[in-house]
């Protein structure tokens, strides 16, 4: 008898998750396949953000209910585990760490998730980062800063780009990859970031308050967030109705 086939995605089911025994994700669920852009929408305190934390492995935070990649059970590893088989989070507001250079802090996660491979040479990467930075255009003084100390929130999140672009995850969490920017940078981040997705095949989970970026990042699926739960999906024409609307008038679960 042939041996089953895995299948591939990130799948969350009856997720729930409390902090300080409060409860804030109350039962989500939802599949991302590779390639795919699923967008999560929704008020201030719907617990957005906290899906992604939970799926990453936020120590602070209660979770029960299952994620799983690629038939991995996420639940059952640490966060570098979680990592290094292929979940990455970009954060809406990456800590500035005073005193770690860029360029050695990317080799330190690059070669950490090569493990247990050797790890590369500073010559070696220094054309791996290179090659990628030029893709992006990105100027290579840029690993001489320390890691996000001073740096503008458009540099932040071009620089968790290039992150994603050495560590090749197969799925990425955007929390809210918009904050702080204006258009001109969102439209250059984003459309870095989906031509890395469309290359790379790679799912994205991405979190925002508006519509704004999905004129750039075009999901496939919408999913409104409303007191730890899904209440509603769809597809990007959901997005365009809560820009218009708002979130009070979208309750409810499209068949």
């Amino acid at each position: 008898m042939p041996a089953k086939t895995r299948q591939r995605e990130l799948r969350i089911s009856n997720l729930r998750a409390t902090i300080s025994k409060k409860p804030i994700l109350q039962g989500v669920s939802l599949s991302i396949s590779p390639g795919e852009i699923h967008a999560v929408m929704g008020p201030n305190g719907s617990g957005k953000s906290t899906l992604c934390h939970a799926l990453i492995g936020q120590p602070d935070l209660n979770v029960e209910g299952k994620a799983e990649l690629d038939g991995e059970n996420l639940l059952a590893m640490p966060i570098e585990q979680r990592a290094k088989i292929g979940l990455f989070l970009s954060y809406q507001n990456p800590v500035a760490v005073p005193g770690v250079n860029l360029a050695n802090y990317l080799r330190t996660i690059y070669n950490a998730a090569r493990a247990p491979a050797p790890p590369i040479s500073i010559p070696e990467f220094e054309k791996v980062v290179q090659k990628e930075m030029t893709t992006l255009r990105m100027d290579e003084s840029f690993l001489e800063r320390y890691l996000n100390d001073g740096f503008s929130g458009g540099e932040k999140k071009r620089c968790e780009t290039l992150q994603m672009a050495l560590l090749q995850p197969k799925y990425v969490l955007l929390d809210e990859i918009d904050s702080g920017l204006d258009v001109d940078a969102l439209r250059i981040i984003s459309k870095d970031i989906l031509r890395l997705q469309k290359e790379r095949k790679f799912g994205i989970l991405l979190i925002t308050h508006y519509a704004r970026i999905l004129q750039f990042l075009k999901p496939d699926k919408v999913h409104v967030m409303r007191a730890g739960r899904i209440v509603r999906s769809g597809g990007h024409l959901l997005a365009d109705k809560i820009e218009k609307e708002g979130y009070a008038q979208v309750d409810g679960v499209d068949a």
